[in-house]
């Protein structure tokens, strides 16, 4: 019997975590959506969300941040309302997991958080270029690519750096204490 109240209680912290989570990735693109940032090239952001994606990687499993990854999409979807931002968002998005969570998979131990952020928002800028391609019907899109692999290169470092001091905090939360990784 303890076992299973056990059980429970782990699988309601689970979802209280994803909740936050998920909540928290929503602002974070509001907020992203509202800072005036100046790049002339289309497609540079910030990355905030991704903040939570990589927390999330950390703490939970694949199947938890997929989860995360499309309730954040679908719900900004809904608040900026384009089908083509949300096809940018959701490849952008799609790709930036896919390459975190294999990292996270074959190299936690050995990868830093800001290594893996950095291919991260790498991923994210090229899934976005690739859902233009398709949106605009035009590979000459990929004319922006090397400045969003920089620009994915320093979001990347940000993102990491946030996760790699958000992660110690949360650490220390009792809420987290039974999904902290060996």
């Amino acid at each position: 019997m303890p076992s299973s109240s056990n059980d429970s209680s782990t699988a309601l912290k689970k979802v209280i975590i994803l909740a936050i989570f998920a909540a928290v990735a929503v602002v974070l693109s509001i907020v992203e959506a509202m800072i005036p940032v100046n790049f002339s090239i289309p497609g540079a952001k910030l990355g905030l969300a991704n903040i939570m994606v990589l927390t999330c990687l950390y703490f939970l499993n694949g199947k938890d941040t997929l989860t995360l990854v499309i309730l954040k999409t679908l719900l900004t979807a809904f608040i900026f309302g384009t089908f083509s931002s949300f096809m940018f968002s959701f490849f952008g998005a799609m790709a930036s997991f896919i390459v975190m969570f294999v990292l996270m998979k074959i190299g936690r131990k050995q990868l830093s958080l800001i290594g893996i952020s950095i291919v991260g928002g790498l991923a994210h800028n090229f899934g976005q270029l690739a859902a233009a391609m398709i949106v605009l019907k035009s590979s000459a899109i990929f004319y922006y690519l090397p400045a969003l692999m920089l620009t994915g290169i320093a979001t990347g470092i940000f993102v990491g750096i946030a996760v790699k001091y958000l992660v110690t905090s949360l650490s220390k939360l009792s809420l987290f204490e039974t999904f902290i990784p060996e």
